[in-house]
């Protein structure tokens, strides 16, 4: 059995296709662009916060390691009630 392709050559419709958006593409470039919201802005503001934060996290670790920090158990009992009465 012998197959022959007569006009069967160069049949890829999804070939035009491509080129066609090549072409579209090439002639409008593409440019990104960012926006920041205005609740993005805020956190970047409150990013003090964080930083006295992190001061103030440091300071416990310091205390921890060193053996100088002490836990008040009844502030502990008195948060633990108030957080579970709610």
């Amino acid at each position: 059995m012998k197959i022959t392709s007569y006009g069967v050559n160069n049949i890829n419709p999804y070939n035009k296709q491509q080129q066609k958006i090549k072409s579209a593409s090439a002639n409008t470039p593409f440019a990104d662009k960012i926006e920041i919201s205005s609740a993005a802005k805020e956190m970047q503001v409150n990013s003090t916060v964080n930083t006295e934060r992190a001061e103030k996290v440091s300071a416990i670790k310091q205390q921890i390691e060193s053996g100088e920090y002490k836990v008040d158990a009844r502030k502990v009992a008195e948060d633990l009630l108030k957080y579970y009465r709610k």
